[in-house]
């Protein structure tokens, strides 16, 4: 049971440690946990493309079961922001997804999403860690296990969210890529059907995801670019292995920064309606920028979507993301839906292209270059480096005096300028992340220098 650790979004691990018998172990764990808050629903048990992720589901569905849970299984793998609006529409007790999103073939995980279709904030999971032993199944009465259709109501709420009957994408081409994930038959069954022409790239079922990561990164979207950069559509969607996160591409910038998707996005909403914008403390500050001009605010938190979920509900947010690419928005569940964001990126995208859009914002509240660097750092050292930092905190950074210094999360050092460096701990690797956001690339990389040296005198 010691090698079951939740981290940022789960429990993640290689499959040498992510058994079946400690799959057990956690499902025991939420049936107990579930019990002992009172639920009696059904439990939304999901999982993503990996050839593992099956049998694993279906562990977890029998000792819930054990316990006197029904079980309510997809009817094949299914998106994380599938299974997360599932718990909802179906007044469900919770749910546990098996995916290890973006990580390579040989990782699996499990991840729990409460009642209300939000991420688990530490509480939950602490509870979860709490109860871990093996399972006892000696329910009175043992639940159902059942398969079941979960995307269709997903992809209906989807289309009513984004422009309900109105909706008509006719007329936009958009290339969309898989990475041989879980969005296959699901993003882009979404898209067509509000009206778009699509072109599937790795939509089949790959266990081995092509030989690489399901990472929608710049460098692994290289085929959907040219896609997009020769004229053959109108913009490019990709999708993570799990689909919760969404990559986009237009035809003169290739891959678009995510903050600049977040940025444009945010307008496009505010084209029409109104509300604050939730961003991480890793995210850009274009998003303030934008939110001045409409008479919004922004909302700044710890990286994790968990906590711009929790956010987005304090404060209606329209629109609430993370420079990683997950996003959600108001009227949705609040937990990153790459589904639903493909839709919403191609509406926006049929209105004013992403390209002008960009153009006109940049133009309007100034050009941002935004980047990030890795320092390594053992898990057990974490925790000193940041304290350590906060008596190395340097009088200036790349040439320019440090103002301020936020503490949300790690050492974020506000810049005279403007511009800004952030250090952090990774929640999931063994890393310290060094962020820094300017107006060019010479001065973001100068930037991200004196961070990593920073980081690297500590250690």
């Amino acid at each position: 049971m010691d090698e079951i650790t939740f981290g940022t979004d789960g429990w993640r691990a290689t499959l040498d440690t992510f058994t079946d018998r400690r799959v057990r172990i956690v499902g025991q764990a939420v049936a107990d946990t579930l019990a002992g808050q009172g639920h009696d629903g059904p439990v939304i048990v999901g999982y993503d493309a990996r050839p593992t992720s099956e049998g694993f589901a279906e562990s977890l569905a029998e000792v819930l079961a054990g316990n006197g849970f029904d079980a309510v299984l997809p009817e094949r793998d299914c998106p994380t922001p599938v299974a997360a609006y599932a718990v909802v529409d179906r007044d469900a007790a919770g749910a546990l997804m098996v995916t290890a999103s973006h990580n390579p073939p040989e990782y699996n995980g499990v991840k729990f999403i409460p009642d209300d279709g939000a991420p688990a904030l530490p509480e939950v999971t602490e509870r979860i860690v709490a109860n871990l032993r093996d399972p006892a199944l000696d329910a009175d009465e043992p639940g159902e296990i059942r398969r079941t259709d979960l995307v269709s109501a997903h992809a209906e709420h989807a289309r009513d969210l984004v422009g309900g009957a109105g909706l008509d994408l006719s007329g936009l081409t958009v290339a969309y890529d898989a990475m041989h994930g879980s969005g296959r038959g699901v993003t882009d069954a979404l898209l067509e059907a509000a009206g778009a022409d699509v072109i599937r790239l790795r939509c089949e079922r790959d266990a081995e995801f092509g030989g690489g990561s399901p990472e929608p990164s710049a460098e692994n979207l290289e085929t959907l670019a040219e896609h997009v950069g020769h004229g053959d559509a109108d913009l490019g969607i990709a999708n993570d292995g799990d689909a919760d996160r969404l990559a986009v591409v237009t035809p003169e910038r290739g891959h678009l920064d995510e903050n600049l998707f977040f940025a444009a996005t945010y307008d496009h909403l505010l084209d029409g309606d109104s509300g604050p914008a939730i961003r991480t403390v890793s995210t850009t500050f274009l998003i303030d920028r934008i939110a001045e001009a409409h008479g919004e605010e922004v909302f700044e938190t710890a990286v994790g979507f968990k906590w711009v979920a929790r956010a987005m509900g304090e404060h209606d947010a329209l629109i609430g993301g993370e420079e990683s690419g997950g996003f959600s928005v108001r009227g949705h569940i609040r937990e990153k839906d790459g589904v639903l964001m493909s839709l919403l990126a191609a509406a926006a995208a049929s209105e004013e292209s992403y390209d002008e859009r960009v153009d006109r914002l940049v133009a309007e509240h100034g050009r941002i270059v935004a980047d990030k660097v890795s320092v390594h750092c053992p898990d057990d050292e974490k925790a000193r480096v940041v304290d350590d930092l906060a008596d190395h905190i340097p009088d200036e950074v790349a040439g320019e005096a440090v103002a301020d210094v936020v503490t949300i999360d790690g050492f974020k050092l506000l810049l005279a300028d403007g511009s800004w460096l952030l250090v952090r701990p990774s929640g999931t690797e063994p890393m310290m992340r060094v962020y820094g956001e300017s107006g060019s690339e010479e001065h973001t990389a100068a930037i991200l220098d004196d961070g990593r040296e920073l980081v690297e005198a500590l250690l």
